[in-house]
């Protein structure tokens, strides 16, 4: 009978105190293997190109790149790794932005030893695995959806509220004291990120969306 593979991890996090403590982790367990550590996001996602490991015990805030910018990237470059979020965070900016990245799981610092085991090995059976925590922020998420601003500056907000007030481009222009044609540029804008086609559109995605105070 053929002997089963090790699941070979690799670990980023920018202290050496948590990695070392993961690592005598790993080690005490016969099917998993550490194969790497990195200290920052930029230099995981070089060792995950090298090492080609099956799952990636990621954290978030970290120096030269965080553990976001890290998960998209090893998500696009090396799709065979399933990420691992282990971090001390658990607010929903930091929870959805890992996901959103590819993150498979998302646990805290806090996890007991046997349970970040259980997701390891979980992962590689295409398991997700969310901390109590996360899980709240996503209901939170789903309850309550963020608004999107969909890359809207400030002057194109302030435009879209008089858009709404029913101001023409020519009033819109007076009354921020450009040239018409600067306004109907800034318009143009508003439907293109807004992916409407009129300003009508616009008008009740703004309200909709509430896009505007």
């Amino acid at each position: 009978m053929a002997e089963t593979k090790p699941i070979r991890v690799l670990l980023v996090d920018d202290h050496s105190v948590v990695r070392s403590g993961l690592s005598a982790m790993l080690a005490a367990e016969d099917d998993l293997e550490l194969v790497g550590e990195a200290a920052d996001g930029s230099e995981g996602v070089r060792q995950c190109e090298r090492l080609k490991p099956d799952v990636v015990l990621m954290d978030l805030l970290m120096p030269v790149m965080d553990g976001v910018a890290a998960t998209k990237l090893i998500h696009e470059r090396c799709p065979a790794a399933r990420v691992i979020i282990l971090t001390s965070f658990k607010e929903r900016e930091q929870v959805d932005g890992a996901l959103k990245a590819g993150a498979m799981s998302y646990l805290l610092k806090t996890v007991s030893a046997a349970e970040l085991v259980a997701a390891i090995r979980g992962a590689m059976a295409g398991q997700s695995k969310l901390s109590s925590e996360a899980t709240q922020v996503l209901i939170e998420e789903m309850r309550h959806p963020s608004a999107r601003d969909y890359d809207l500056t400030e002057r194109e907000k302030e435009i879209l509220t008089l858009m709404v007030d029913g101001l023409p481009n020519s009033e819109i222009a007076d009354q921020l004291g450009v040239s018409a044609s600067t306004a109907k540029f800034h318009v143009s804008n508003i439907l293109s990120k807004l992916g409407v086609t009129s300003r009508t559109e616009a008008v009740s995605m703004a309200l909709k969306q509430k896009l505007i105070k």
